[in-house]
């Protein structure tokens, strides 16, 4: 049988053989998927993807022995959800620098930038002069260019240390000190600071943020705990319950002891998570010998810092910090500035003069390069705004809109399938096929 049926098949060979002698003879003449790529040429459409769930349409093959199936092409469905959006990369850390307390503060924070390759410096930080009361108050135009610079951009922080004590440098004894923190407990300074939230309203800029009595567990500052710490945290929420009072203030208050023990325990002198909205550390690269891990795990170190913070549900910052003892230690400035990267401070103020800074201090290149190799070009990402998913309206169906086919340019003859198989597809005569012949 195998053997007459392959030579029953050869008449239907010669047959569609000469049928395409004549057709190749014949002008006008053309396979129809030549044409249906012509027309496709001329209006490209998006060839649909084949799916797993699509059905095979069986299509004879000239061979007595078996038949082929080829898979027919399904139309794209709509994905079930819609695509996930990316998540935005998290912008740096803020961060700036102490460059003066006065008006060349602001202008120096210009050329830092310059200088680190067009860093944007988000955090202005200067202080209060603690020499008397009428200072504290934030004495006449001596922070109207601060507060200009602030108001330029929506996304600038001001930072502004406030003494809580006049005299606040000069050298008082143990029992003075007491005295002075007892009497502000009483609410005898109460005045002093309602002046200055009032002159930081008036000024535009109530959002800033006050970092009152810093250092407060050392002993370099008048307006030390360690002398009374139940009275210390007394006139501190005076102060912020005194300056909060304020209309349209928006202020933020920072309790920002230094690293370490100190003369007392700095959490000894927390006044509470009422009146303290940012939880700091000034920390400089201290003792000498003191390594950078050192600092970190010591007892009320970096790590207790950043701790209690997430105890107490604050952010964290670094108003001051800085090189010192160990004098020019890149290994310091290097860890410190990951360390910042890795905890996110609400924002972070370099002191930049000599021994402590990188910038005006030639003394410390090795450091000042690894600074500004970290920094350099340092911006915050460009908002973008997501792209809406459009709702399905009322009449809307989960099915695709079917692909149009190519149009076709020729009429297909029915030449039988051995015909087609052999030819590789249908032939067809053009529609314009008598104007070849005119």
């Amino acid at each position: 049988m195998a053997a007459q049926q392959r030579r029953r098949g050869r008449w239907p060979v010669y047959i569609a053989a000469g049928i395409a002698a004549s057709a190749a003879l014949m002008p006008g003449l053309g396979y129809a998927v030549g044409a249906r790529e012509e027309a496709a040429a001329k209006s490209p459409v998006p060839v649909p993807v084949p799916t797993t769930a699509a059905t095979a349409a069986a299509t004879a093959v000239p061979t007595a022995s078996a038949s082929a199936s080829l898979p027919a092409p399904a139309l794209a469905t709509a994905p079930a959800t819609a695509p996930a959006t990316a998540e935005p990369p998290a912008p740096p850390p803020a961060f700036g620098a102490y460059l003066d307390y006065g008006p060349r503060g602001v202008t120096r924070m210009a050329k830092l930038s310059r200088w680190l390759d067009g860093a944007e410096l988000r955090v202005g930080h200067t202080y209060l002069p603690g020499d008397r009361w009428s200072n504290i108050e934030g004495a006449p135009r001596f922070l109207d260019t601060w507060a200009n610079w602030r108001r330029e951009r929506d996304d600038r922080i001001l930072v502004l240390n406030v003494p809580m004590l006049e005299r606040n440098e000069e050298s008082h004894s143990y029992t003075e000190v007491r005295t002075l923190l007892r009497q502000g407990a009483a609410g005898e300074f109460d005045e002093h600071y309602r002046q200055l939230a009032q002159r930081l309203v008036d000024l535009k800029v109530p959002d800033t943020v006050l970092v009152l009595g810093w250092e407060m567990n050392g002993t370099t500052y008048t307006h030390r705990c360690g002398p009374d710490p139940e009275a210390w945290k007394t006139y501190w929420n005076r102060i912020v319950t005194t300056m909060r009072a304020v209309p349209g203030q928006k202020f933020r208050f920072d309790f920002a002891p230094s690293r370490g023990h100190d003369a007392v325990p700095w959490t000894d002198c927390y006044p509470g998570d009422d009146t303290v909205d940012i939880i700091g550390m000034d920390t400089y690269d201290q003792p000498q010998g003191m390594s950078f891990d050192e600092q970190v795990s010591e007892p009320y170190g970096l790590q207790k810092h950043v701790d209690f913070a997430k105890e107490h549900g604050k952010p964290i910052s670094y108003p001051e910090w800085g090189l010192f003892r160990n004098g020019d230690n890149a290994a310091y400035m290097r860890r410190m500035l990951t360390w910042m990267d890795e905890h996110k401070p609400l924002y972070n103020t370099l002191t930049d003069y000599c021994p402590h800074g990188v910038w005006r201090c030639r003394q410390n290149p090795k450091a000042a390069e690894e600074y500004r190799s970290a920094l350099s070009g340092r911006t915050e990402p460009e908002p973008t705004s997501p792209v809406p998913t459009p709702a399905p309206t009322p009449g809307s169906t989960s099915q695709p809109t079917p692909l149009p086919l190519p149009l076709q340019a020729c009429s297909p003859l029915d030449l039988g399938t051995w015909a087609e198989y052999l030819l590789g597809g249908k032939l067809c005569v053009r529609f314009d096929w008598w104007s070849r012949i005119r």
